[in-house]
């Protein structure tokens, strides 16, 4: 895998895609970080993948552009990669975006974006009422849900993204997406342990972002609940073992798919210090990244060079 450039700041629009981090924390708690969200822009246009709770504000403090926002996507229906969907519509809304937004995901999306349309009418409503129909239109407040299969499920002005089947189980069906711009791709895997087909659909991606669980922090945890007789926390602590990659699995998927890079969000659990940060990476290749909110990775279309800004 190739390391990448360093810079900072956030950086001004540019030819290529574009990956920025919303929210890289899992549903337990990390103060600093959000629940899981990926923001990739191409062109013209802002997609997201997945959107837990505080993306959204991670999003408006850092500016991104939510006017341009096309469409959602959803690896799987857990809270903490749905509990802000309502926001970005709300803020992309009061932005200008110009059509009604789309949230594409498995089985079961149609439910989670008709409640959330119903649970907000109310407050739509009354904004509308404040503002006016010509400021927002009451139709584009209204959200849109797309059911989507393994495949080709968006392709747009040059942008193609693909599903694909991941292993959450008992989460199912539950999708990782590959996203092709211009000669560079980006893998989202969602939340899933290393599999054939998730190596199969990361083959020679520039940049792979994957879940990662520290087995030796969440045991350590384990073992400390049930040493204070906190046994449902402990029995939590124990089942989420085995639907999450471990870190010490990801190097050899990554070596196998040849990817560029290898960037890890979705942590479990969120690393609050450096040591805690150790334990992931004792197992990682040297050139991986622990990525953060506010990370973004940028791609030039037609190129090879990864920007870590």
């Amino acid at each position: 895998m190739a390391g990448a450039a360093l810079a900072g700041g956030l950086p001004a629009p540019f030819d290529g895609l574009r990956v920025f981090m919303c929210g890289t924390s899992g549903p337990l708690v990390a103060p600093g970080r959000a629940q899981t969200c990926v923001a990739i822009t191409a062109g013209d246009s802002l997609y997201l993948f997945d959107a837990g709770e505080g993306s959204a504000d991670v999003a408006q403090v850092h500016g991104l552009p939510t006017e341009t926002l096309r469409a959602i996507f959803v690896t799987h229906m857990h809270s903490d990669h749905i509990a802000g969907i309502n926001n970005f519509n709300l803020a992309s809304w009061v932005q200008g975006r110009k059509a009604p937004l789309k949230v594409m995901g498995p089985a079961g999306i149609e439910r989670v974006v008709a409640g959330f349309n119903e649970a907000f009418a109310i407050d739509r409503g009354y904004r509308v009422a404040h503002h006016g129909e010509d400021l927002l239109p009451p139709a584009l407040g209204v959200m849109h849900a797309e059911v989507i299969a393994p495949g080709v499920v968006l392709e747009d002005d040059g942008l193609q993204v693909t599903a694909f089947a991941v292993d959450h189980g008992p989460v199912k069906p539950a999708y990782g997406f590959r996203i092709d711009y211009r000669g560079r791709s980006v893998v989202v895997g969602g939340d899933t342990i290393a599999t054939a087909n998730l190596t199969a659909a990361a083959k020679d991606a520039d940049l792979l972002l994957h879940d990662a669980l520290s087995l030796p922090i969440i045991a350590g945890m384990e073992a400390a609940a049930r040493s204070a007789g906190r046994i449902r926390a402990a029995t939590i602590l124990h089942d989420i073992q085995d639907y999450h990659a471990h870190a010490a699995h990801l190097a050899p998927l990554a070596q196998e798919a040849n990817v560029r890079m290898l960037a890890l969000y979705h942590f479990v659990p969120a690393p609050r210090n450096h040591l805690l940060e150790q334990f992931f990476r004792r197992d990682l290749p040297s050139d991986a990244v622990l990525t953060t909110e506010g990370m973004v990775f940028e791609l030039p279309a037609g190129g090879t060079e990864i920007h870590v800004r």
